[in-house]
This record gives C-alpha cells, structure tokens and sequence, in this order.
C-alpha cells in the first residue's frame, strides 16, 4: 500500500471532508467499516452489471472500486457471490451509486461496501458499460486513480492533482480538533467559552 493511502486511512473522512468538498451520501453496509486506496471506475447503464465484472478482473490489488450505476435502486449491480470474487483478488473495497444484494452473505465476508442500500434484483449482463473513465458517483466527479476514503461518516474523493495538498490541510484539521478537544473535554467554562467565539463569528 502507498503510504499516501496509508496517511489517509488514519484519518476521518469528516477531516478530509471539511478539507475539501467530498462525496458524503453513501454509506457502509457496516459501520466498522474503512477503506482507502486508488479508484478503479465503473460506468454502467441502469440494470446492467457486466462492466463490473470486468473491473474486477483488471483491477489491481488495493483498488477501490468505484461504480455510477446512476442512482438505481431498483437492480443490485453485485451479490456476495461477486463481491466474494472481488475480495479474493485482492479488490480494496465498493463504493456505488446503487445498490448491491445478499446483504447477509456481504456483511459475512467482511468486504467493505458503501452504497445506497439494498434490493432483491439482479442486473444483466448486456456488456455495454465502461471502465476505467472518468464517472460522477453521488453527483461528484471521479477519475481513475483518485484516492477514495470510506468510514462510518461515508466517503471521500480526492482528485490526485491535489492528493498531497488535500493530504496536509486533513492532517491539519486532525491535528486542531484533537487539541480543541483535549482543551475543552469536560470543562463547562472552556466550554462556554469556546460556544461564545462560535457564536461572535
């Protein structure tokens, strides 16, 4: 693993979020969940899901998969069948703009998901989708090889052409609330204080 994406593994997706405007509107199957790595991107028509297979086939180890399958929440674009495959071969993770099914077997393997929730419908194969394109997941842009944060808050993107500078003002932000937090935990008067700065903003 990059040690880029092990720095951002480490840090919340809500400080990167405030570092930058970031995907935030899909969410883990399981809150314990957390990934980073490289995004390998998906393109799919509503209701089709032979794309991501190929993904999955060409992906690298530690990639991200990233799919727009536009919204859809009526066809799942992946079961634990699929997703099992995925994780076998080394795959980092899926985020989607979808949804997926076999949520029981999905939560077994232990293979960090986001998405928009789940169905009972199986997407065809009609082979007319894209990868490794630029796509908008969730109304945001991302490209092949943008580093892809996920945690219990949901996801992030950052473009590569900005990863370092994205990079520092997260560790930043980090680094500010632990001290706030360490100055006003448990103390009403700092407390007070510090919702009065808020407040004369």
């Amino acid at each position: 693993m990059e040690k880029i994406i092990k720095d951002f593994l480490g840090i919340p997706t809500t400080c990167i979020s405030d570092a930058m405007d970031g995907l935030n509107n899909l969410h883990p199957v399981k809150e314990n969940y957390k990934l980073a790595g490289r995004a390998y991107t998906v393109k799919i028509p509503v209701g089709e899901n032979l794309s991501v297979l190929k993904a999955i086939r060409e992906a690298n180890p530690g990639d991200i998969l990233v799919v727009d399958a536009k919204g859809d929440q009526y066809r799942a674009i992946a079961g634990d069948f699929v997703l099992g495959m995925a994780q076998t071969l080394g795959i980092g993770g899926l985020v989607v703009d979808g949804v997926i099914r076999d949520i029981v077997g999905i939560k077994t393997l232990n293979f960090p998901v986001f998405s928009r929730g789940t169905t009972v419908a199986a997407s065809a194969k009609a082979g007319v989708g894209e990868v490794n394109v630029p796509i908008s997941c969730g109304g945001v842009p991302v490209n092949p090889g943008d580093i892809i944060v996920g945690d219990a808050d949901g996801v992030v993107v950052i473009p590569q052409a900005i990863e370092k500078r994205i990079l520092a003002l997260s560790v930043e932000k980090l680094k500010k609330d632990e001290i706030r937090e360490a100055r006003i935990s448990g103390n009403p008067e700092a407390i007070r204080k510090h919702l009065d700065q808020l407040l004369s903003n």
